[in-house]
C-alpha cells in the first residue's frame, strides 16, 4: 500500500529546523560554505572519531498485539491481551489492541517508512494466537501467510528481519487451561510453536528472539498484576512462573536449532536490570557488576549461567522454585547474541562493606523523568549495561533490542511534530552507546522503539514512543522530526 503521506514527508523534510539536522556538516561550517582544507581534514577526522562499527545495524522495532490490529481475522485466536483490554479500568481510557495500527492491512507502507529513515533491520514479533488459533496442534495457514508477507516486503526492500517469537501476546486458551506461565505445559507448548514457526521462515529470517522482557511478563503479570492476566499470586507461584518462562526459552532454543535448515542466530531480549557505578570508580564498577548479576538472578542470570545464585535462593527460602539439573542445561543453551532493553538506569551504586558488597542507591525524587512517569533519564545506562554484560558472561554479540521513550507529541497547526524531546533523548543516549562500541564491547545493532506511535499496554494510546506519529482515527502516520535525526545517523553510521 502506497503511503499516505508522501506528500507531507515530503513537506515536513523542508522545514529549516528539521532540515538543518540532516545537512551534511560540510554545509553547516565556513562562511558562504566555502570550506577550506584544514576545515575538511578536521570533519574527516572527526567522523572517524564519531564512526559506529562497521556494519553496526540500525532498525527500528514493534510488538503484534501493539500494532498488527486484525484481532478476528483470518482465524486469530484470542490472546490474554485481548482479554484483558476489555476488562473496564485496566487499560488508560479502555483503550484495546483491536485496531491499533492496522500493521496487517497496511504493512506495504511501514516498510516504506522503515526504509525512508535508512533503517536496516526491522525486529517484529509473531503472535502466537495468529499462527496457532488453539495455541498448540493444527497451525493457521493464513496467520504465517501474514508474516510470509511481512517477511518478502521487507527483503524485497533490503531490511533485514529480526523475529521475536513472543511479546507477551500468550494464548488464552492456555491461561484458562493451566494458569499460563504457572505451568511448564506452557514452555513446552511455546518450544512446539517456535520450532514449527522457526521450520517455516528460516529459510529467510536468519535472526530470532525467543520470548521478549521477561521481568514484564512475570513478575508484573503474575505477581503485581499490573499486565495480563493481572494475577497477584504468592511469592513461590511468581518464582515458579520466571522458570518456567526461562525454561521455555530454553526448551524453544532447542528445538529451534534441531527443525532449522540453515545457520540460525538465536538470542533473547530481555529488560536488564541496569546498575550504573554512581561514581565511576573501580570499587564502584565492581559493585555495579556484583548488583547487576543479583539483581537478574533469577532471569538472565540464570540463562547466561546455567544455575541460580545462591543469594536468589536463599532470599526465598521455600518459595524457591521447583527445577531439575536437567532444565537448568536446558536454559542455560549457548546463546549467539544477547539482546538487552534498556531504557534507564534501575538502580545506582556505592561500594559497601556488606555482605553483597554493594548499595543500591534510589533515585532523587526531582530526578527527571521523561513522558512516562517510571521514565526516569539516564543515558548512561546505554553504555553499563552492555559493558556490565560482556564483563559478567562475554557474549559473543549484543544487541540493544529495546531503547526509546515516550511522549506526549501534538501535531501543529502546519502538521509538523516537532519532538526536540525524543531527539535530545536519542542524541544523549546514543553518545554513551558510542561510548561502549569505541571501547570494543561488541554491541551489532541499535532498535529504536518505536517505529511508530502504537498501542502501549496498560496506558492505551496516551503516550506515543513513535518515530512516526498516528492518527488513530485515520490511521495516518506522519513523520515527526525525530526520524530524520534517526535517518542521519543511521544513513552514515556517524554520530550527529
Amino acid at each position: 500500500m502506497e503511503s499516505k503521506n508522501k506528500n507531507s514527508r515530503r513537506d515536513f523534510l523542508k522545514i529549516g529546523g528539521s532540515a538543518a539536522i540532516g545537512l551534511p556538516a560540510m554545509q553547516l561550517i565556513g562562511c558562504n560554505n566555502q570550506v577550506t582544507a584544514l576545515e575538511k581534514k578536521e570533519l574527516s577526522q572527526n567522523d572517524s572519531i564519531r564512526k559506529f562499527p562497521d556494519n553496526f545495524i540500525w532498525g527500528t522495532a514493534t510488538a503484534a498485539y501493539q500494532v498488527e490490529g486484525a484481532v478476528n481475522e483470518d482465524g486469530r485466536g484470542v490472546s490474554i491481551w485481548d482479554t484483558y483490554s476489555k476488562i473496564p479500568g485496566k487499560i488508560k481510557n479502555n483503550d484495546t489492541g483491536d485496531v491499533a495500527c492496522d500493521m496487517y492491512h497496511r504493512y506495504k507502507e511501514d516498510v516504506q517508512l522503515m526504509k525512508s529513515i535508512h533503517a536496516g533491520a526491522y525486529r517484529f514479533s509473531v503472535s502466537w494466537p495468529r499462527v496457532f488459533s488453539n495455541a498448540t496442534g493444527t497451525p493457521n495457514p493464513k496467520g504465517l501467510d501474514f508474516y510470509n508477507r511481512l517477511i518478502d516486503e521487507l527483503l524485497a526492500n533490503g531490511i533485514t528481519p529480526y523475529a521475536t517469537l513472543y511479546h507477551w501476546d500468550l494464548p488464552q486458551i492456555l491461561q484458562d487451561k493451566y494458569g499460563g506461565w504457572q505451568s511448564k505445559e506452557t514452555s513446552k507448548a511455546f518450544a512446539e510453536y517456535a520450532a514449527y514457526v522457526t521450520e517455516k521462515i528460516s529459510d529467510r529470517v536468519k535472526h530470532y528472539f525467543t520470548l521478549n522482557e521477561f521481568y514484564s511478563f512475570t513478575d508484573l503479570s503474575y505477581g503485581l498484576g499490573q499486565l495480563a492476566p493481572g494475577l497477584k499470586l504468592p511469592q513461590k507461584a511468581v518464582a515458579q512462573v520466571r522458570h518456567n518462562a526461562v525454561l521455555a526459552h530454553g526448551m524453544g532454543l532447542q528445538a529451534m536449532r534441531q527443525v532449522t535448515k540453515s545457520t540460525l542466530e538465536i538470542g533473547v531480549a530481555e529488560n536488564i536490570v541496569t546498575a550504573v557505578p554512581i561514581i565511576e570508580t573501580q570499587e564502584n564498577i565492581e559493585a555495579a557488576k556484583k548488583a547487576t548479576r543479583e539483581l537478574n538472578a533469577g532471569l538472565l542470570t540464570v540463562m547466561m549461567e546455567g544455575k541460580y545464585t545462591d543469594n536468589y535462593l536463599n532470599s526465598l527460602g521455600p518459595d524457591a522454585p521447583d527445577f531439575t539439573e536437567e532444565e537448568l542445561k536446558l536454559i542455560a543453551e549457548p546463546l549467539d547474541f544477547v539482546g538487552i532493553n534498556v531504557y534507564l538506569a534501575n538502580k545506582y551504586v556505592l561500594a559497601a562493606n556488606n555482605e553483597t558488597g554493594y548499595e543500591l542507591i534510589s533515585h532523587a525524587k526531582n530526578h527527571p523523568t521523561m513522558a512516562s512517569p517510571w521514565h526516569l533519564v539516564s543515558p548512561e545506562c546505554l553504555y553499563w549495561a552492555p559493558r556490565l554484560v560482556k564483563e559478567l558472561w562475554n557474549p559473543k554479540e549484543i544487541y540493544i533490542t529495546e531503547n526509546g521513550c515516550g511522549a506526549t507529541d501534538e501535531l501543529s497547526d502546519e502538521g509538523q511534530i516537532m519532538d526536540t524531546d525524543r531527539v535530545m533523548f536519542i542524541k544523549n543516549y546514543l553518545t554513551q552507546l558510542h561510548r561502549a562500541t569505541n571501547e570494543g564491547i561488541p554491541v551489532k545493532g541499535y532498535f529504536h522503539w518505536s517505529l511508530m506511535d502504537n498501542f502501549e499496554w496498560i496506558f492505551g494510546y496516551g503516550i506515543r514512543f513513535g518515530l512516526f506519529y498516528m492518527d488513530y482515527k485515520t490511521l495516518e502516520r506522519t513523520p515527526k522530526l525525530s526520524p530524520e535525526y534517526f535517518k542521519t545517523i543511521a544513513r552514515d553510521n556517524i554520530l550527529v
